[in-house]
């Protein structure tokens, strides 16, 4: 048995060069672009002036440079050993744990499974032959070393063998009693939010945001308890919360972390905070409101790291791309992306950007607010309490001699007026609009007051479009619609062979139960043509441009989003879910 554990552990030796396995995983790391060399540098500097004893890897993690999941995929990697997921670990404990839980919590050691001869052991630190020798004494059997994350492990060992608290619990049992005060002075409130339990708390439940990939996290307060929901691929799903008498203290942390008067409580309030989470830097944005029972927030969660630039990734068909690309390619004229709030319309002007953006063109842009900073393009924020608005920022624009000009929002007839303006002055505009679907904006454009004849001169394409959830890969499954549900969608027209096939959504673990991974985009171009023209000047409604487009080439939001329900993308109930018949 001995000779077994040793055998393992020299062959992960032998992976391991002279550097070490702390400097092999910072180095590994920086190639694969999960640190940079500025923060490795830094690493060294505070191990060097501080005397810290840990290795730069474990630094990193403590100080937030790096994820614990990138970690330990770099440890698994260099020592060639397995990586447990979150799958991985059992629903039940072992039928006989041989190690003593006080263990396995110092050591973050914990058994995934075991059979006759074998039993395999999750670690967060591998290399540590003091505690695989220990459990193969303690079991009698050969040990099978797995790579684990420090919090799954931890997670798994109070789950299986502890008393079953979460995290969560365990941090709000660190917060002093006789807190449940309902008018608390506000320096009172200052103190209690800056206490380490409470800062942990509120860390928690924007960390676990993140790693369920969340866009939004809702602080509701009720009579009798505070709710926690997060905002997963368009949907709420609540969340486990704090108790009620802390939620003054939660809510003020946050409003701390953003520069807001943790003193006013009547006023709704909007502020922006950044974060390093696992090594990830996010834009938080943050909103308040007053409500019955206290102060709802909201935090819009921004990680550049995880948006895709790219036509393709974002929902985009070939034959769409090429034609939006070439209303792109234009040197003036206007593009308009239209939906509902929480559509994707700035990603999808952010990636038009990145594809224009090149050292011979000037690009200025005006958000409200600036959602992803975008290299070499000049980003405004607006501020109307000082009175830079869209379109007063839209009249200094103009005389920095740009090339290319977006436009967060025309959300009023002087912003609109001024992008017909600027485009008929050889500047290429770009800006969003909320309306239902693409003809409906030109309609909408007109009764705010645009002139028709100045639409036909300028307006290139608009863009309507939606967010719809993604079928989870491993656990969708395929059937066969009926013949009357095909004739009723006219399926049969989209499909590209027969038989025709449908998916639906399952629920696994790598899902989170709800069948879904992510969101696309579901989308219609129309470009403006000779006979759509035509139609504006004659002032014709939405219906009736809509199906001149739809004669010129369009392909609508809803038979793009069947098309990708054919394709096993997404489900016809999601299609359905988000669009209406045209």
């Amino acid at each position: 048995m001995q000779e077994t554990i040793t055998k393992i552990h020299e062959t992960q030796s032998q992976n391991l060069s002279h550097l070490g396995t702390s400097d092999r995983l910072m180095q590994l790391l920086v190639a694969q672009n999960r640190l940079r060399e500025s923060d490795l540098a830094r690493l060294a500097r505070i191990q060097d002036e501080q005397d810290i004893p840990d290795g730069l890897s474990s630094l990193a993690v403590k100080l937030g440079m790096v994820s614990e999941g990138y970690m330990a995929e770099g440890l698994a990697e260099i020592l060639d050993i397995p990586l447990a997921g979150s799958s991985d670990y059992p629903d039940i404990a072992l039928t006989e744990n041989q190690v003593s839980l006080h263990f396995m919590k110092d050591n973050l050691a914990i058994p995934l499974s075991e059979s006759e001869e074998e039993i395999d052991l999750a670690m967060a630190h591998p290399l540590d032959s003091f505690v695989t020798e220990a459990f193969s004494m303690a079991y009698q059997k050969t040990v099978k070393i797995w790579v684990g994350t420090p919090s799954e492990i931890e997670e798994a060992i109070e789950r299986l063998y502890g008393g079953g608290k979460s995290q969560m619990s365990q941090i709000v049992d660190l917060v002093a009693a006789g807190q449940e005060s309902t008018e608390e002075d506000i320096e009172h409130l200052k103190d209690q939010a800056s206490e380490a339990p409470v800062i942990r708390l509120v860390n928690l439940v924007i960390q676990r945001a993140e790693n369920a990939g969340a866009s939004d996290i809702h602080f509701e307060p009720f009579e009798n308890r505070l709710k926690v929901r997060y905002r997963i691929d368009g949907v709420l799903q609540e969340t486990e919360a704090p108790p009620t008498h802390l939620a003054s203290a939660v809510i003020s942390r946050i409003k701390i972390m953003a520069n807001l008067n943790i003193a006013e409580r009547r006023l709704s309030q909007d502020g922006r905070m950044r974060m390093r989470i696992q090594g990830n830097e996010l834009d938080i944005r943050v909103s308040t409101i007053p409500t019955m029972h206290g102060e709802s927030v909201v935090l819009r969660l921004l990680n550049q790291d995880s948006v895709s630039l790219d036509f393709p990734m974002l929902g985009f068909s070939e034959e769409c791309q090429h034609r939006f690309m070439e209303a792109l390619n234009l040197p003036n004229g206007m593009i308009l992306v239209t939906g509902p709030t929480g559509s994707g319309k700035t990603t999808t002007l952010y990636a038009a950007l990145d594809k224009l953006n090149t050292s011979a063109s000037k690009m200025i842009t005006v958000e409200d607010p600036v959602e992803y900073q975008l290299d070499g393009v000049n980003q405004i924020q607006v501020k109307p309490s000082i009175g830079l608005t869209f379109a007063s920022a839209l009249r200094s624009i103009v005389r920095q001699d740009p090339d290319i000009i977006m436009v967060g929002e025309m959300r009023d007839l002087e912003t609109a007026r001024m992008c017909v303006q600027s485009s008929l002055t050889g500047h290429l505009v770009l800006s969003t609009l909320h309306t239902n679907d693409a003809a409906s904006s030109i309609t909408r454009l007109i009764e705010m007051g645009v002139e028709d004849y100045l639409l036909t001169s300028t307006l290139n394409a608009v863009i309507g479009q939606r967010l719809v959830r993604v079928l989870c890969p491993k656990c969708r499954e395929s059937y066969e619609p009926l013949p009357e549900t095909i004739k009723k969608m006219q399926l049969d027209r989209l499909a590209a062979s027969e038989p025709i096939t449908l998916y639906k959504a399952v629920g696994c673990l790598s899902c989170n139960e709800t069948g879904f991974q992510g969101r696309t985009t579901i989308l219609e171009l129309m470009v403006m043509t000779d006979s759509i023209r035509k139609l504006v000047l004659q002032r014709a409604d939405a219906d009736t441009l809509l199906k001149a487009a739809r004669e010129d080439g369009m392909i609508t939001m809803r038979e793009d989003g069947l098309k990708k329900a054919l394709d096993g993308v997404t489900t016809v109930e999601e299609i359905f879910r988000v669009t209406f018949e045209g």
